[in-house]
């Protein structure tokens, strides 16, 4: 993976076309031309717009046909690097494989890929292995789902009940899961995001969340994929130590304890809980402050499945403050788009823009993306984050989904006012600096100063580009040269 800055989008929702007119928006000629190594293309597999914005596939190898073919993908990996999602944990309870199930029940040859609760538990299940299977959402973690002979099965639904989980370790579900390698190594992709893979696995008496026959299945997929020049990425929202621990074991992790303390920086003005993370995060990261998710909480507290009460990385009170202070700085939109406000609910997730979640002050923003820029690894930025987006309130009272407040849908003329505005504008120039000068390449430090203060800089040889940050103010600037070539300061 090139190490520029990435782009996370949905197809639809940046110009609102298909893959051809996403294609002409990022080459030559388009509003956000040359600006991105490589672009991380949420689900456009059919359908597009299930009951999970394309996270429930019907079919995983399918391009939903109101975008375009495999062939405009294997076109735009020509123009770019392309990323796709390889969902897993679960499929669509539409798909043909579930339905042919459904009907046909033990005489399918897709009776061994949906994963049931005799299959963790074939002596039965008892009130507390139940309630410690960890989900990310309330409630059980299985569905009753009644077949067309009469006979009833309890599936499990890790996410909602319509999203059928897979027998992982089935030779159904490995069949599955490569026969979507392939079509995406067919086509050009050359790196892939394990989605949810963290819940793959289940094993009685457990957590059924990132076991050790967890690290097993990833290093195991992650064998496939690299035989067919895939490189991987996995999606991990857990207790920071674990997500260290997770990284000595994959390709790739995002940094997803990133955007909730550069949110902690600014609104406590101090660093020192983003410079202890500097001390202790895993390099092979893509950075991240916002995504097609909220922004996590998890990642920064407390560990919660620890009876000794780990601590996390940040105390608790400042957690609830920085939770309280999104919403205020979001006019309490945020509020109304997170936990039992809104459907879809994620435990650990505040669902607001980046943009947003700062009080739409420009400075601030501006400099959250320079710290994200400076940070060791592949830094990525959501479409609505790029173009400095605020939460889509319209948008959320139609779907009632939480995290659509931060999913809104560009037409081509939004996208051509968004870059004129002075804060994308100038954006665009951190990206551009962010994927040319030389220093990115070379040594990282982060120089001492007071705690109200952070400093970031990256040196090779006689190039150095150095981030000066006054976290009290909300303000910063970098400095920057070159070999033979005077130093330039641009100020956030």
């Amino acid at each position: 993976m090139k190490n520029q800055v990435q782009l996370i989008t949905y197809v639809d929702r940046l110009g609102g076309g298909g893959l051809k007119e996403l294609q002409a928006l990022l080459t030559e000629g388009g509003a956000l031309a040359g600006l991105f190594g490589g672009v991380h293309l949420l689900p456009f597999f059919h359908p597009i717009d299930g009951s999970d914005a394309g996270f429930d596939p019907i079919d995983h190898t399918l391009v939903d046909p109101r975008l375009g073919t495999w062939p405009d993908v294997q076109a735009l990996t020509r123009q770019v690097d392309v990323m796709g999602d390889v969902i897993v944990n679960h499929m669509s309870s539409q798909s043909p494989q579930f339905l042919d199930y459904a009907q046909r029940g033990d005489a399918s040859p897709y009776a061994g890929l949906f994963l049931g609760l005799d299959d963790v538990f074939p002596n039965g299940a008892t009130e507390a292995d139940l309630l410690a299977v960890y989900r990310p959402r309330p409630g059980m973690p299985c569905t009753v789902v009644p077949l067309a002979n009469g006979k009833k099965r309890l599936l499990w639904t890790t996410f909602t009940p319509s999203q059928l989980d897979i027998n992982v370790l089935h030779p159904q579900g490995a069949a599955y899961l490569q026969g979507i390698l392939q079509t995406f190594a067919d086509s050009g992709i050359r790196m892939v995001r394990l989605d949810a893979v963290g819940y793959a696995i289940k094993k009685p008496g457990t957590a059924c969340f990132m076991l050790p026959e967890t690290f097993d299945f990833i290093a195991g997929f992650a064998a496939q994929a690299r035989a067919l020049g895939i490189e991987v990425l996995v999606e991990i929202h857990a207790y920071y130590q674990r997500q260290i621990e997770i990284a000595r074991q994959v390709d790739w992790v995002y940094d997803f304890a990133l955007p909730p303390l550069v949110l902690h920086a600014l609104f406590f003005h101090t660093s020192a809980p983003l410079k202890r993370w500097l001390e202790l995060r895993p390099n092979n990261a893509l950075t991240v402050l916002d995504t097609h998710d909220g922004i996590g909480i998890i990642d920064i507290g407390a560990d919660a499945s620890d009876r000794e009460g780990r601590p996390g990385l940040v105390p608790p009170a400042e957690l609830d403050a920085l939770v309280e202070r999104i919403h205020a700085n979001s006019g309490g939109s945020s509020r109304q788009a997170t936990g039992a406000a809104a459907s879809n609910l994620d435990l650990y997730q505040v669902n607001c823009s980046f943009y947003d979640a700062l009080g739409r002050k420009d400075s601030a923003y501006l400099l959250a993306r320079a710290i994200q820029f400076f940070m060791p690894g592949v830094p990525q930025v959501y479409y609505v984050g790029l173009l400095a987006g605020e939460n889509d309130m319209a948008l959320l009272h139609r779907s009632g989904v939480g995290r659509d407040i931060n999913r809104h849908r560009y037409t081509l003329a939004e996208i051509d006012r968004a870059v004129r505005r002075p804060v994308v504008a100038r954006l665009l120039d951190l990206i551009r600096l962010r994927n040319a000068h030389p220093a990115f390449g070379g040594q990282f430090s982060a120089p001492a100063c007071a705690d109200d203060q952070l400093l970031m800089r990256w040196q090779q040889g006689e190039s150095f580009v150095e981030l000066q940050a006054d976290l009290r103010a909300g303000t910063g600037c970098i400095q920057h040269g070159e070999a033979g070539r005077r130093s330039q300061t641009l100020v956030l």
